[in-house]
C-alpha cells in the first residue's frame, strides 16, 4: 500500500493536530530508530523533572524545609525531625496524588481527543467530571460520610458512585452529540458544556438541600478540585487505576491511531469503530470517576497536556501516551505547589488555577482552529 492510500485525507480543523501520526509510521528505518532514542531521551527528561517537582512539593508549602533534609528523610538516614511528619505524613501523599491524578486525566483527554476527532475534548469540557462530582458529592452528603473516616465510604462507596456519575453524563453527552446515525464532532462541545451546566447546577442543590451544612465548606472545596484530604491509604485505587488503564490504552494503541484516519477509514481497515468507541467511553468513565472521586473537579488538564505532547512526539499514541502521563504528572504536581505557596498559608483549590490558565488556552486553541491554524 502506498504512501498516498495510506495518508488520510484532512477534510476539517480538527484532523490537522493529529497530522504528525503519518509521520511516525511511514518514516525509514533509520528514522524511526532516531524517533525511539528521541522519544527515550523525551520520557528520561520528564521523569526528572518529576522528579525535580516531587521534591520541590516536599520542600516547598507554609513550612520550608531544605532539600537535603527532604532527602534524608525520604531515604531513612535522617536522625528523628520535626519535619519527618510534615514531609512523610502530610505532603509526600499529596504529592503522590496529584501526579496520579494529573497522569491519569492527561490520558483520558488524549484518548477521548482520538475517539471523537475533536483536539478540544477533555474530560472536564465533555461533562464527564461534572458527572462525576454529582455522583461522590450525592455520596458524600446524603449518605453523611464525608469526614467520618469510613475506610467502606473512601475505598467504595464514593468511587463507585462518582463512577456512575462519569458513565450517565458520558452517555449523555454522547448521545446528544449523534445526529442521523452518525457522530457529529461539532456538537460534542456543545453538549459537553450544556450537560455540565446542568450537572453543576444539580450538586450545587445537593449542597444547599443537605440536611447538614457542617462540612459544606470542605464539600464545596472538593468540588473546586483539590488534594489537601490525601492520605496514605487513599493512594491505592487511583495509582492502580492509573497503570492498569494506560497499559491497556498503550495496548489499543493501533486502533486508536486508526480512529485518526477516519470513521470510513478505520472501518475499512476492519476496526468496529461504534463497538470500540462505546467500550473505550465507559472505560475512560470508570478511570475518570476513580480520580475524581479522590482529587474532585480539576478540569483542563486533560485539554492542554495532550497538545504539548504531540508537539514533542506527534500523535502515535504507543510514544505518545507514556510522554503525556509524564508530562500530566509533571503539571499537576508544580500546579498544585502553586496552589499552595502563592497564597500561603491559605490553601488554593489547584482546580482554580488549572481553571485559570486551561480557559484562555482553550479560547486561544478555539481561535486557531475558527482561524484556519493548525492547533
Amino acid at each position: 500500500m502506498s504512501d498516498q492510500q495510506t495518508q488520510p485525507r484532512v477534510t476539517q480543523p480538527a484532523g490537522r493536530i493529529f497530522q504528525p501520526v503519518r509521520r511516525l509510521r511511514t518514516s525509514p528505518k533509520g528514522d524511526r530508530r532516531r524517533s525511539r532514542g528521541q522519544h527515550l531521551l523525551i520520557c528520561a527528561v520528564l521523569a526528572t523533572a518529576l522528579a525535580a517537582a516531587i521534591i520541590a512539593g516536599l520542600a516547598l508549602g507554609s513550612v520550608r524545609i531544605p532539600p537535603g533534609d527532604v532527602m534524608e528523610i525520604l531515604t531513612g538516614r535522617a536522625d528523628p525531625s520535626p519535619f519527618r511528619t510534615i514531609v512523610l505524613d502530610v505532603r509526600l501523599p499529596r504529592v503522590l496524588l496529584g501526579a496520579a491524578v494529573g497522569a491519569g486525566l492527561a490520558v483520558i483527554g488524549t484518548v477521548l481527543q482520538a475517539l471523537v476527532r475533536n483536539p478540544l475534548a477533555d474530560p472536564f469540557l465533555l461533562g464527564v467530571s461534572s458527572g462525576a462530582s454529582v455522583g461522590a458529592v450525592g455520596a458524600i452528603v446524603l449518605g453523611g460520610t464525608f469526614g467520618v473516616g469510613s475506610a467502606l465510604a473512601t475505598t467504595v462507596t464514593i468511587p463507585a458512585a462518582a463512577f456512575a456519575g462519569a458513565l450517565v453524563s458520558l452517555v449523555l453527552v454522547y448521545s446528544l452529540a449523534r445526529s442521523g446515525g452518525g457522530f457529529a464532532t461539532g456538537r460534542l462541545i456543545l453538549a459537553g458544556v450544556a450537560v455540565s451546566y446542568i450537572l453543576t447546577a444539580l450538586t450545587s442543590l445537593i449542597l444547599v438541600t443537605a440536611d447538614s451544612a457542617d462540612h459544606l465548606k470542605e464539600v464545596l472545596y472538593w468540588t473546586l478540585g483539590g488534594l489537601g484530604s490525601a492520605r496514605w491509604d487513599m493512594l491505592a485505587l487511583p495509582c492502580c487505576a492509573l497503570v492498569v488503564g494506560t497499559a491497556l490504552l498503550m495496548a489499543l494503541a493501533r486502533p486508536l491511531d486508526l480512529l485518526l484516519v477516519g470513521e470510513e477509514g478505520a472501518t475499512v481497515l476492519g476496526l468496529d469503530t461504534a463497538r470500540f468507541r462505546a467500550a473505550v467511553f465507559v472505560f475512560a468513565s470508570l478511570l475518570t470517576g476513580v480520580l475524581v472521586a479522590y482529587s474532585g473537579a480539576i478540569g483542563f488538564v486533560g485539554l492542554m497536556v495532550p497538545h504539548a505532547a504531540r508537539m514533542l512526539v506527534g500523535a502515535a499514541h504507543r510514544p505518545l501516551l507514556p510522554v503525556v502521563a509524564l508530562l500530566g504528572a509533571v503539571f499537576l504536581v508544580v500546579a498544585d505547589l502553586a496552589a499552595r505557596t502563592v497564597a500561603a498559608p491559605q490553601d488554593i483549590p489547584v482546580g482554580v488555577l488549572t481553571a485559570l490558565t486551561g480557559g484562555p488556552f482553550f479560547l486561544w486553541l478555539l481561535r486557531r482552529r475558527t482561524e484556519g491554524v493548525p492547533a
